[in-house]
């Protein structure tokens, strides 16, 4: 498991080296507003990304493919990603002040799922 967390944290840290210029909003954020938002979540994070991993592995058994840090609806939440022995990617948001688990959705083929968002926009931007 700290293998993986380790590997989760280096490929992490290399997507925001490479592509941190392709991550600016529409509002022309800089990357240093950027960081220091990342900065100022993870402090105000009462959870870290080892118990948010292991809360959601409990709830949705599989491999943890992505954990991100968000604010969604004014609240702080761990979004964790999981793939299922029967190949479905599962979303497992958790609550980052107090580690309980809110709810647990399924991505479906066919959504316009984060990574795939992710994926256009650095196309869009590539040289």
């Amino acid at each position: 498991m700290k293998q993986l967390v380790g590997m989760m944290v280096v490929a992490i840290g290399a997507m925001l080296a490479l592509n941190g210029p392709a991550w600016s909003d529409d509002k022309g954020k800089g990357k240093k507003d950027e960081v220091k938002e990342a900065v100022e979540m993870a402090a105000a994070a009462k959870v870290t990304i080892d118990q948010a991993i292991k809360t959601a592995s409990e709830k949705v058994p599989g491999k943890v493919v992505e954990a991100e840090l968000e604010m969604k609806h004014d609240k702080l939440i761990w979004e964790v990603e999981v793939v299922t022995a029967e190949n479905k990617l599962m979303e497992v948001h958790i609550d980052a002040e107090s580690g309980d688990v809110i709810d647990v959705e399924e991505e479906k083929p066919g959504k316009d799922t984060k990574r795939e968002k992710k994926r256009e926009h650095k196309q869009e931007h590539k040289p």
